[in-house]
């Protein structure tokens, strides 16, 4: 297969959805399809992709309206014969999916890592129109989808994201900078998404117990300056650190005691995945995906890989911290029951093989009834 990702993600931004793309597009060159990323230049992806060995193009897709880049990714489409086009974010299917119809590219997916078609109008025009269906991470947005009445029932698909436990992390030496300290831990961008402004309250709420706790949370973006002053102005400078950027948190995750997702809406939290790769417990929002990748029992209200909570809520937060922070049998036993869970449920391997099944289908279907499928 001749696959093409597109992804018009801002330059200085790269998350979970970004590491997917690029962890599917070299699974699939490792099985001999010809597979290209498309964003913007000088981005975040772009280099990540280059990084791990995928080859890449450059569209600037600034909007959901765009004839001369719908002209030169209709050009790009038939020159390279693409077979799949898969986009990213909404003026991708609007600008490349357009693209793709006037090129007759045979199949034309959308990526969903979280829910990002809602009711109104023009995502229904444009998603039933110009794509053949979508890829989720979550049954629970496969499922939100399905009660819109659009879709037919296998146009939504759903394929969980996987990743490869690195064989040897060397962790953070936290006790170098934060001597004492427990280590509650914590990453993403910094936006309103993430809920890192509930958990800095949720760190003051603590730190009025007790001063032995350290909330270490790695990212950058545009609330950084407010997260900043948040924490000055409960004066928690010696309990919270905002420790910037980083391209590879593994160490970061094995080096703490604790992680934390606080996040208001995501798909499947692939900062989730990580951690318990790590073996670390987690303290997780009650948001799509958690549950299905921390797993529950039956009635869906516990896991045993760490604890659920609802978003927004700082004092959810504080007593589920309170609960197992201070018994290392308890963070020992959730941890590697989170291991567990990813090792054999969540690999990479794993994932691409069901995207190659996928796609080989769709691919199958699509080409078929004109001219057969041709041989890969």
């Amino acid at each position: 297969m001749n696959v093409l990702f597109v992804n018009s993600i801002a330059r200085n931004k790269f998350g979970g959805g970004e590491k997917w793309m690029v962890n599917a597009a070299r699974g699939l060159g490792a099985r001999n399809h010809n597979v290209v990323i498309a964003s913007k230049k000088n981005s975040r992806t772009i280099e990540y992709a280059r990084s791990k060995g995928v080859s890449t193009k450059v569209f600037e897709i600034r909007g959901d309206l765009s004839p001369l880049t719908t002209l030169r990714i209709a050009h790009y489409l038939k020159q390279h014969n693409i077979d799949i086009l898969i986009c990213n974010l909404n003026k991708d299917v609007r600008v490349a999916g357009l693209a793709a119809r006037l090129a007759k590219t045979p199949v034309v997916l959308a990526r969903h890592g979280m829910l990002l078609c809602s009711r109104k109008w023009k995502h229904k025009v444009t998603i039933t129109n110009l794509t053949d269906g979508i890829i989720t991470n979550s049954r629970t947005i496969r499922d939100t989808y399905s009660q819109y009445g659009w879709f037919p029932a296998d146009f939504v698909k759903v394929i969980y994201n996987g990743l490869d436990i690195p064989e040897k992390v060397e962790p953070y030496n936290f006790a170098a900078r934060f001597p004492g300290k427990k280590i509650i831990y914590s990453a993403g961008r910094l936006s309103g998404q993430k809920g890192f402004n509930y958990l800095i309250e949720a760190a003051a709420i603590l730190r009025k117990e007790r001063s032995d706790l350290l909330f270490a949370i790695s990212g950058d973006g545009k609330l950084e300056d407010d997260l900043t002053n948040q924490i000055r102005r409960l004066k928690l400078e010696d309990t919270v650190a905002l420790l910037g950027f980083s391209d590879d948190i593994n160490p970061m995750l094995k080096g703490c005691d604790l992680f934390v997702l606080a996040s208001l809406f995501e798909g499947m939290p692939n900062v989730v995945m990580e951690a318990m790769a790590m073996g670390k417990p987690v303290v997780a929002t009650d948001v799509n995906g958690a549950r299905e990748l921390m797993g529950t029992n039956e009635s869906g209200t516990e896991c045993n890989t760490g604890i659920i909570i609802p978003p927004r809520d700082p004092h959810a937060i504080a007593d589920a911290i309170r609960s197992i922070i201070d018994s290392p049998s308890t963070l020992s036993t959730l941890g590697q029951a989170g291991y567990e869970r990813v090792k054999n449920t969540f690999t990479t391997e794993a994932m691409v093989s069901n995207l190659e099944r996928y796609l080989l289908q769709t691919l199958s279907e699509k080409t078929a009834p004109v001219s057969g499928l041709r041989s890969y």
